[in-house]
């Protein structure tokens, strides 16, 4: 075969392969999402009742009122701080992430121990410490809680709201999403969706 042949053969291979994989590929994949799994390529997009887009399952928010089950803490605020006016270094390392902190540190000491940290903070409105609800997430955007983490606030929002605990027990297990497959990771229960339930039963 002569080398004109190789080199023709080969660009025509390389033409052949990039319309496959960069066009054809790419292009199934976003036809098929749309078609089969339409809310998770969107993003899990969340509405109120007049269709505005409030927020996303797969990423969670802040909520510090007591008439709400509380987020695990964020070292990002959960993206909400404001690019121009930063002052607490919060999206230093970007919209996500962990502070990096060893568990040796004075700054992380602080926040979890310190007068104003998370312990005492929760200690302060009668909720037991958990893990997820002192310590922060890989990416500090985790929108699930443990079950745990939010039975120990049903009296503290039963209070706030005048609701029985048995009804925010029942709203807790509607929200819980399990294992994925059955196997993979723990049951979590999506805060952002369990404040918009808790708000739908007030």
């Amino acid at each position: 075969m002569s080398q004109r042949y190789q080199i023709s053969k080969a660009i025509r291979s390389t033409l052949v392969l990039w319309l496959l994989t960069a066009f054809i590929y790419p292009l199934f994949m976003l036809i098929s999402g749309q078609i089969a799994f339409s809310n998770q390529v969107n993003g899990s997009l969340i509405t109120n009742s007049q269709g505005t887009v409030i927020g996303s399952a797969l990423i969670g928010q802040p909520f510090t009122s007591e008439n709400y089950f509380w987020s695990r803490p964020s070292t990002t605020n959960y993206s909400t701080a404001n690019p121009k006016n930063d002052d607490a270094g919060i999206l230093k390392t970007g919209v996500s992430g962990a502070s990096n902190l060893a568990p040796s540190n004075p700054e992380l000491l602080k926040r979890i121990n310190g007068t104003d940290g998370e312990i005492n903070r929760l200690k302060k409105a009668g909720v037991k410490p958990t893990a997820d609800l002192v310590y922060t997430s890989g990416s500090s955007l985790d929108p699930h809680i443990t079950p745990e983490g939010a039975e120990v606030q049903i009296a503290r929002v039963a209070k706030a709201r005048g609701v029985q605990p048995q009804k925010l027990k029942t709203l807790i297990l509607q929200n819980t999403d399990g294992r994925f497959l059955g196997i993979f990771g723990e049951p979590g229960v999506n805060v952002f969706k369990l404040n918009l339930a808790l708000d739908k039963l007030s």
